[in-house]
């Protein structure tokens, strides 16, 4: 092969990943949120629950705004089967020190009437979210998970128009057809 295309070919393969997205649907897999009560809470144990996540840094007004509006479902359909849980995974909150990460979880806790916790390394959530560590995104990034934990709906890597998850028509839609589910 030549030069030309050995590097033709692996710009095309590069390309491809960083356009790649995780299949929906799929199982879930396991995932624990470290809440800052010291708690750790598994995604198995919601089984039977339709299950947001909104995988968040603490600092951006997006995620801010899209907590207050999951929050707002959370009161609503939460005794109807929804659970909302925040995940911080922000430069801020990598790192071992508890009192650092309770403070910047808490602070977020004002836009959240549901858990917040943290990872102390980003590697989960991109491996959950089926990204690449290569691959840029944006957030909030949210998935919805239906009652027999399989991953219903996703967020793409660079949230936009009107047609994502990350608005809350959409996601009301989304979340009122899972429970309506038997």
């Amino acid at each position: 092969m030549t030069p030309m295309k050995t590097v033709f070919g692996l710009m095309l393969a590069f390309g491809l990943a960083l356009q790649a997205a995780a299949p929906v649907p799929r199982p879930s897999g396991e995932f624990k949120i470290h809440e800052p009560s010291g708690k750790d809470t598994l995604l198995s144990a919601q089984k039977g629950k339709v299950v947001v996540i909104q995988f968040l840094f603490t600092w951006c007004p997006h995620c801010q705004a899209a907590a207050q509006w999951l929050s707002k479902m959370q009161t609503e359909l939460g005794s109807k089967g929804l659970q909302v849980y925040g995940v911080a995974f922000n430069d801020e909150v990598l790192t071992k020190d508890v009192a650092t990460n309770n403070k910047t979880t808490s602070a977020f806790s004002q836009y959240a009437n549901f858990p917040v916790g943290l990872v102390t390394t980003k590697e989960p959530v991109l491996r959950f979210l089926g990204l690449s560590v290569v691959e840029g995104y944006g957030v909030p990034q949210m998935v919805v998970i239906d009652k027999k934990g399989v991953i219903r709906s996703q967020t793409t890597p660079r949230p936009s128009g009107n047609l994502t998850i990350a608005t809350e028509s959409v996601m009301r839609e989304t979340v009122n057809k899972l429970l309506n589910e038997k």
